[in-house]
């Protein structure tokens, strides 16, 4: 009897239509109806006051524009006041109701107009940016076709799963819930997750998200996350409260704001008292200093800083990257030094066949070795041994099944293979010193730093593979990218042997080598790179990583194999170990802190040029209204640029080395299924070099 790898199966039939993004329309906010109520009532006032018309007409309807618009600031400046804070739209309204007081109606009901057309604008422009986050829920599937045990197929709510459900996700559906692939084989929609352009293949032991969709093949999925832990959930969640942290840029603007309102109110206090003790005009005075106080507030100042960070955040998230705080998101651009991890992370973290070496002599062709290993393989849960299994699945051999199985952890594993006896393991243990022609073979591929594994058929060794932690496709082209974003080569910190760190290291380009350290030796490297005044960017994804990525000043875990311990301790994750992701991040911090600067150029020359306008000359309170407004608007539209794709892909650095990389990655001889690391990974970074 024997044990065929599973062939992808034809799909079933049926699809469920993608839910409908949720997007807030602009009336359920409150601060647009609001807005919208006070511009009716000032259009209905306008003309009637333009045409002289009796007073008890118009001003009920200017009077209905002021509390219409001005309320709700006004009575959240107070509750602000009674915190001993100065709101600054509590003195807008103040202002608008000097300006009534004198006689200037119509000023004060346009200033309450802009300025209630301006904050809804500003609460409309922040539910968006919520919006392009929290819509991926909405991408998830209310339902799930789920596989009890007996068999038989029940429809269940997509949040009811468990950890071990299994689905089946049939053509054109979406998936319901983060999991790995049972059976079946099909093309994965994933753009809304990793930002793809093409679907991505997926067969069994691939991992595939919530929310995505399924192409043309029948899929069995096992969950393996809670839905309210899946990577759609976690991309809102991590935001959402990113959104309620402040970069230290704006921690240092509010503590400025205080003072300046203040002082902005005393200079307004002597812009209407001294002149008018000099026996100017108070109407004239008045105005002038309600003028004052609307052009120099900091509104726009105010608001310079949080668009652009929670912007560029949320454009990562959609893209794979998972920053948890906007003071992340501004540290990130500020890097100028990188720490990169081995395993895991410029590597795949899983092994793979990249060798196939039958003995002359041996009757073996590399189809045929491969077959005998991997059916004495077949039934161990080594990493090496899955390794194998999957190149032969890859190949599509079909196995015979192996009987006396038996697995000797340092040694190998020994099986009888069509009553033949086939042993599978390390070199020294097989060999057992002896000057064979297939010592020779090891040695060479452990020269190149891959690890050896030796075949014997009843007793005779028959051939050698090799086997390998594949290098990132993408992991050349992004040491690339950071070298020229930071103006320094990164620095590798592994806890692998020299040699091995030193072949990969070559590959992609890095010269400052730090291998076999332990993770109190990777703090001291950072540490080492803190002192000599760097700001460190630590990537990383082990628990061994941890420290280190709590050293550095800013830190990044790969997020698929990452420990949850390195997830816990990193400041970002890259969901789907995406390397090019990082210099991207990184170079869209470097523009929402550009952004950040340009928006308080905005604002200060602003509030300087019209302050001085008002001071030496007669600026007209209209024009005065319309320009603090414009640059506080002009400010958050500035700040929101970050949210377009195109502002992911202005960000994300050349990528040319990618092909030629992807090119010898096919020349491998295997091509095993791209099964994600998981248990597996972390299986071979505990003990990579041999079994055990």
């Amino acid at each position: 009897m024997s044990s065929v790898l599973e062939r992808p199966s034809k799909a079933a039939t049926g699809a469920d239509q993608a839910p409908p993004r949720r997007r807030t329309r602009i009336l359920e906010l409150p601060e647009a109806r609001w807005a919208l109520m006070a511009l009716v009532l000032f259009l209905a006032a306008l003309p009637l006051y333009l045409l002289d018309a009796p007073a008890w007409l118009w001003g009920p309807l200017f009077a209905a524009t002021y509390v219409t618009g001005g309320w709700e600031p006004g009575w959240e400046g107070l509750k602000a006041l009674k915190g001993k804070t100065l709101d600054v739209d509590l003195l807008m309204v103040v202002a608008a109701l000097g300006a009534a007081a004198i006689g200037q109606v119509l000023d004060g009901a346009l200033l309450i107009v802009i300025f209630a057309t301006s904050g809804a604008l500003e609460a409309i422009a922040t539910a968006r940016t919520a919006d392009s986050v929290r819509g991926l829920l909405d991408l998830a599937p209310e339902t799930a076709t789920r596989i009890a045990d007996d068999g038989t197929e029940e429809t269940v709510p997509a949040d009811s799963l468990a950890v071990g459900d299994v689905l089946l996700v049939r053509p054109g559906e979406r998936i319901g819930a983060d999991g790995r692939v049972l059976g079946g084989a099909s093309d994965v929609d994933q753009a809304t997750i990793t930002g793809e352009p093409l679907p991505a293949a997926k067969q069994r032991g691939d991992e595939v998200f919530a929310g995505t969709l399924n192409g043309s093949g029948a899929l069995r999925v096992k969950v393996e996350r809670d839905p309210s832990e899946s990577v759609i959930a976690r991309i809102v969640a991590m935001v959402e409260e990113a959104a309620g942290t402040k970069a230290p840029t704006q921690l240092f603007i509010e503590k400025v704001e205080q003072r300046y309102s203040l002082g902005m109110v005393a200079a307004t206090l002597l812009i209407f008292a001294v002149p008018l003790l000099m026996g100017s005009d108070l109407q004239a005075t008045l105005l002038r200093a309600m003028t004052f106080m609307i052009v120099a507030s900091p509104c726009a100042v105010v608001l310079a800083t949080m668009p652009p960070l929670l912007s560029a955040m949320a454009n990562a998230g959609r893209h794979g990257v998972l920053v948890k705080s906007a003071v992340v998101m501004e540290r990130l651009g500020q890097v100028d030094a990188v720490a990169l991890d081995k395993t895991g992370t410029l590597t795949e973290g899983t092994p793979r066949l990249t060798d196939l070496r039958p003995l002359d002599g041996s009757g073996l062709d590399e189809g045929a070795l491969l077959r005998l290993a991997a059916a004495a393989e077949h039934p161990s849960e080594h990493p090496l041994a899955r390794a194998v299994v999957d190149a032969a699945g890859a190949r599509g051999l079909d196995l015979p099944s192996a009987e006396d199985f038996s697995s000797t952890p340092g040694t190998g594993v020994t099986a009888t293979i069509d009553g033949r006896a086939v042993a599978v393991g390390s070199p020294a243990r097989l060999l057992h010193g002896t000057d064979h022609p297939v010592a020779a073979l090891a040695a060479a591929l452990e020269e190149r730093g891959h690890t050896a594994v030796v075949v014997t058929l009843d007793g005779r060794p028959v051939g050698v593979l090799g086997i390998a932690d594949r290098l990132r496709p993408e992991a050349a082209a992004a040491t690339r990218a950071l070298a020229e974003l930071t103006g320094r080569v990164p620095v590798l910190v592994t806890g692998d042997n020299p040699r091995a760190a030193a072949r990969l290291a070559a590959e992609v380009g890095i010269t400052d080598v730090r291998a076999g350290l332990l993770p109190q030796d990777k703090v001291a490297a950072v540490h080492e790179l803190r002192n000599d005044g760097a700001r460190v960017l630590v990537v990383g994804d082990g628990v061994n990583d941890a420290p280190a990525l709590a050293a550095a000043h800013t830190g990044i875990a790969m997020g698929r194999a990452g420990s949850d311990l390195a997830l816990e301790t990193a400041d970002a994750v890259v969901v789907r170990d995406e390397l090019a992701t990082i210099p991207t991040v990184v170079n869209l911090s470097r523009r929402a802190r550009t952004l950040v600067i340009q928006n308080l150029v905005i604002a200060g020359t602003f509030i300087a040029v019209l302050a001085v306008w008002d001071l030496v000359g007669t600026l007209p309170l209209p024009l005065g209204v319309a320009g603090h407004e414009g640059s506080t608007v002009l400010v958050g539209l500035n700040g929101l640029r970050l949210l377009a794709d195109g502002a992911w892909r202005r960000a994300r650095p050349d990528m040319r080395g990618v092909a030629r990389r992807n090119t010898r990655t096919k020349d491998a001889p295997t091509r095993a299924g791209a099964s994600s690391p998981g248990p597996v990974g972390r299986a071979v970074r505990r003990g990579r070099g041999g079994r055990g």
